[in-house]
């Protein structure tokens, strides 16, 4: 697989132009999506098992139980790739330990004008504005039902499910906002995610903010089975916000955090030329992800680790492209990881490879399981 997603994504992937990176994504899942639908077919059966037994790395050293959910690994495909939940029923095929699902809204929208997803390619990064595009909560519900997913508990990995507040909504009736689409989605979810931290909805941010925060969850989290629930911070945060959240969080018996979402810091790149607009990329809207993200995504967990709540359960990404980059992570106190623009550049074996690179660190320091080294602080080796 390394050498085929080499000679025929890599050309494509090298360049900033060439085909749209939206259109790219969108032609991958569908695929994907059909492959989920009809995996118990024989010959899609037999490129599953084929994909599953040179992706997967299977080793109870990389178990965990977290928020009630048992992760076969540490490492998960992050929110935004798989928006609508199409290709559900296999990204444990790819080595995955859980997939977060979204961001998805109660109503279905559009997102923003396009062209609205941009490759740096020499810096391994992108460029989004999508603006939370996705077909609602209830079409995600009858996709998951569609391709037969079994309910919590029952799967060979875990499902999360990221939600976002509708661009419709005003910001004041946000918490009935994200109520309703939890409500839909609650009984398919292991965990839930309240991402308030979207740079491309107006105003959502703001919802960062303590009084705002503790109102939405006690909302949220109030709703009868409730899934666990995390929040998706961003990454453009003070240390002194950062603090101030966790608390809330905290307080209100949120189960982790998810650090961080794309920046709207330019971080070094300002004068870099969006080549498909022609724009420097200090004058382009949209979150920055990828490899310029990492050093700003390793300090926010840092900064969470030095917080009064350093109890909350991190899951860290931004980024994330390699073996090391997932273990400075989990060393400074992330129990989970996820990737997405790293995994599109470097392909499916990045999962693996990150997996045997843990278990290597794991041996070297004198590790008996993944857990031990959250938060070690433990260099790489």
């Amino acid at each position: 697989m390394k050498n085929i997603y080499k000679f025929f994504v890599g050309p494509i992937l090298s360049r900033d132009k060439g085909i749209d990176a939206e259109i790219l994504s969108k032609i991958t899942l569908k695929i994907l999506e059909e492959c989920s639908l009809h995996r118990n077919t024989p010959i899609i059966s037999f490129a599953l098992q084929s994909i599953s037994k040179e992706l997967n790395i299977l080793d109870p050293k990389l178990e965990q139980k977290l928020f009630k959910c048992n992760f076969r690994n540490p490492l998960g495909l992050a929110a935004g790739f798989d928006k609508d939940g199409i290709a559900a029923g296999i990204w444990h095929e790819f080595g995955f330990g859980f997939s977060e699902l979204g961001t998805i809204t109660f109503h279905p929208q559009e997102g923003n004008p396009k062209p609205r997803l941009f490759r740096l390619a020499a810096e391994q990064a992108a460029l989004n504005r999508m603006g939370f595009n996705n077909d609602g909560a209830f079409e995600l519900k009858q996709s998951l039902i569609k391709q037969q997913i079994n309910l919590p508990g029952h799967r060979p990995s875990v499902i999360g499910i990221n939600l976002g507040k509708s661009k419709i909504t005003p910001l004041d009736k946000a918490p009935e906002d994200y109520v309703a689409s939890l409500e839909i989605l609650a009984p398919l979810a292991d965990y839930a995610v309240i991402n308030i931290s979207s740079p491309n909805t107006p105003g959502l941010r703001n919802l960062q903010e303590s009084s705002q925060l503790r109102r939405l969850i006690k909302r949220v989290i109030g709703i009868p089975n409730s899934p666990p629930l995390l929040i998706k911070i961003a990454p453009d945060l003070t240390n002194e916000e950062i603090n101030n959240l966790a608390i809330v969080a905290y307080e209100e018996g949120v189960s982790g955090l998810i650090a961080v979402n794309t920046s709207l810091n330019r971080l070094g790149l300002e004068d870099r030329v969006i080549a498909q607009t022609g724009k420097q990329l200090k004058d382009e809207l949209g979150g920055l992800s990828g490899i310029p993200l990492r050093n700003r995504a390793l300090e926010v967990i840092q900064q969470l680790r030095k917080s009064p709540c350093k109890e909350l359960n991190l899951i860290g990404v931004g980024g994330i492209d390699s073996a090391e980059s997932a273990w400075e992570r989990i060393a400074a106190g992330a129990s989970l990881i996820q990737i997405y623009t790293g995994w599109i550049y470097q392909g499916p074996t990045l999962v693996p490879t990150i997996l045997r690179g843990l278990l290597s660190q794991l041996e070297k320091h004198g590790f008996n399981h993944i857990s031990e080294a959250v938060g070690s602080n433990e260099p790489w080796k």
